[in-house]
């Protein structure tokens, strides 16, 4: 079976159907579905299920698709192994957060595509949780605080926030003093988080609560400007917001936990030299 031909299958599986998957591997629709004809007709069953919507994968199709994205997996690990001093090669799929991504992360990755003319990066930025291994992804760039997951991560840089509201907010509402004063408050939040502040060397966790809520920074820093409540976000978001009077810090006598950005990727012995040349360039930029 020809491996182009079964990485293709990997990634329509992977976008969900023929024409997001062309447009990631930069070919027609037409060379995507001869290359789909030929590896369902070398293993003679039906593996895409076409629809008005894309393609769903059949029964036989989620299970081929395992073992057909492992398959693919070790030869570029293989390829690297018998040619370790060579050109980086393939393609390096990155997931990458919204917020953080396409102002500050952008600029790496055009450096690391600069570095490496023959490697193909390609970068999807959301802020929703990405399952990497599920969606196809060889890695993922994340900022704030890892959760506990069977995936590896290296920490390749830390990230400062804190607490900020518009001037408006405090004259109208005050500002807490302590911690346990947030209750009080409308917070900004992304979903039912916990807020964690230091206090000498103990850490005080609080249960915020609040009307407003956006799974994007962007979005509750521009509501924060707006005066509807307190935000905990990351400096990078703030600090234009901070400058300008627009924001001002709240209670920065109980700062935030240091986040850190990480690069996560799929468990396995060894990261690929693609993945390890992503980080290098990260902790250049952000360490």
């Amino acid at each position: 079976m020809d491996l182009e031909d079964l990485q293709t299958f990997v990634e329509v599986a992977d976008a969900g159907g023929v024409s997001p998957a062309a447009r990631r591997l930069g070919v027609s629709k037409s060379i995507v579905s001869r290359r789909l004809i030929r590896v369902e007709s070398e293993l003679g069953v039906q593996l895409l299920a076409r629809t008005t919507r894309g393609a769903a994968l059949t029964e036989a199709g989620v299970t081929f698709r395992e073992h057909a994205a492992r398959v693919c997996a070790e030869i570029d690990v293989a390829r690297e192994t018998i040619l370790p001093a060579g050109d980086l090669r393939g393609r390096l799929r990155i997931a990458a957060p919204l917020s953080f991504g396409p102002t500050h992360l952008a600029p790496v990755l055009a450096d690391l595509a600069s570095r490496h003319p023959l490697l193909h990066v390609h970068a999807c930025y959301s802020d929703r949780f990405v399952d990497i291994v599920g969606e196809g992804f060889d890695c993922a760039v994340r900022v704030g605080y890892l959760s506990d997951s069977n995936l590896i991560a290296r920490r390749v840089g830390p990230i400062h926030g804190r607490l900020v509201a518009s001037p408006a907010y405090i004259r109208e509402h005050g500002a807490p003093e302590t911690p346990e004063g947030l209750v009080s408050h409308q917070a900004l939040l992304q979903g039912t988080e916990t807020w964690r502040f230091i206090d000498g060397d103990r850490t005080i966790a609080v249960h915020p609560q609040g009307r407003f809520k956006a799974d994007n920074g962007t979005a509750l820093a521009a509501a924060a400007v707006a005066g509807l409540g307190i935000a905990a976000l990351p400096d990078f978001l703030t600090e234009k917001d901070l400058a300008s009077g627009s924001l001002v810090p709240v209670m920065p006598q109980y700062p935030l936990p240091e986040a850190g950005l990480f690069v996560v990727r799929p468990p396995g012995q060894h990261p690929t030299r693609k993945i390890r040349a992503l980080t290098e360039l990260l902790i250049e930029h952000f360490g």
